[in-house]
């Protein structure tokens, strides 16, 4: 709890700074017709919360225990990942180049989070599946901030309960500290973004996030400390939401790389007037259906199919109902 307020405090602190910054040097997303929201507001916070999580990382490693290195590379990546996404936020980067930066870094942090000794099956193969993963996750996170709160409101969800997933394992003290870590600093920013929004997450921001959190389900999966499955239901809602959106686009003919409103959290943002009461949406399918599934994951594997498909079959028909919407 010490670890949790303090990378809160240490994240509202940075990000209220930068706010002031962002302002002073007119660093705004202004709205147009793809946007879900009215106001020019400062964007690229996500930079801030970076900064925050790996400082509040360095403190938590000099004061209880050093990082594996699985961790260190993470937030090295991360913050990497941040400074690209910020001049993207700033200036824009052509598609091509954020992209490619984007695969060689999922490449190179697989070689460092997979084993090389685990043979052709668990090593190549199940490297390449963890880049792919990786991949995913930071496009997935990207995708999906598009409303106030969302992306924050998910990532301190989720890594709450994969910390309690985590913490019965045998030398998970590491993984659960990490977790908390994230979700402390995305606490402190989240007073920032909390709608009405006061400053954007932006690619410097979302992208980290969402490699960081597939980062996570990998070392969970390679120690033993999670079932896998368990992260594939922890992350269901922004999962379900993006693949189907991302597909629907692709099968349709539009241009799937643009910027667009069609999301279902999108949609239902627009059908009730409000990004608070989908944040709010997101928090009960999470605690109510998607933790105690992952929990039957966790502690009874041999149900993991079943309980998969019973997490993600509700969320399935929902996004077939809400795609209906304007």
């Amino acid at each position: 709890m010490l670890i949790l307020f303090a990378s809160f405090c240490l994240s509202l602190v940075v990000c209220g700074v930068y706010l002031k910054i962002a302002r002073a040097q007119n660093i705004l997303d202004i709205p147009n017709e793809r946007s879900s929201h009215t106001l020019a507001t400062p964007r690229g916070g996500g930079i801030g919360l970076m900064l925050s999580f790996s400082l509040g990382c360095l403190l938590a490693g000099y004061f209880y225990s050093s990082w594996d290195s699985a961790y260190v590379t993470l937030v090295l990546a991360a913050l990497s990942l941040s400074v690209i996404g910020f001049l993207d936020d700033v200036n824009g980067l052509p598609m091509r180049l954020r992209f490619f930066a984007y695969s060689v870094t999922c490449v190179l942090v697989t070689c460092v989070l997979v084993p090389s000794s685990s043979g052709f099956f668990l090593g190549t193969l199940g490297a390449v599946f963890a880049a792919l993963t990786l991949f995913w996750a930071l496009n997935l996170f990207n995708f999906m901030d598009g409303i106030d709160g969302i992306a924050a409101v998910q990532t301190i969800m989720v890594c709450i309960m994969a910390a309690v997933l985590a913490s019965r394992a045998v030398d998970s003290a590491g993984y659960v500290l990490f977790c908390l870590l994230l979700a402390g600093c995305h606490a402190g920013f989240l007073v920032w973004n909390f709608p009405p929004s006061r400053l954007f997450l932006g690619d410097s921001g979302s992208v980290p996030t969402g490699f960081l959190l597939g980062g996570l389900a990998i070392i969970g999966s390679v120690d033993g400390v999670i079932h896998p499955a368990s992260w594939l239901v922890l992350m269901a809602v922004f999962i379900t939401d993006a693949t189907c959106t991302l597909l629907w686009r692709i099968v349709t003919g539009q241009p799937f790389t643009e910027a667009h409103r069609l999301h279902g959290y999108q949609r239902l943002s627009r059908r009730w007037d409000s990004h608070l009461r989908v944040d709010v949406l997101l928090v009960v399918v999470n605690v109510l259906w998607l933790f105690p599934i992952a929990c039957a994951v966790q502690y009874w594997p041999q149900t993991t199919l079943f309980m998969v498909i019973l997490a993600y079959l509700p969320l399935l028909l929902g996004m077939a109902k809400v795609g209906k919407l304007a």
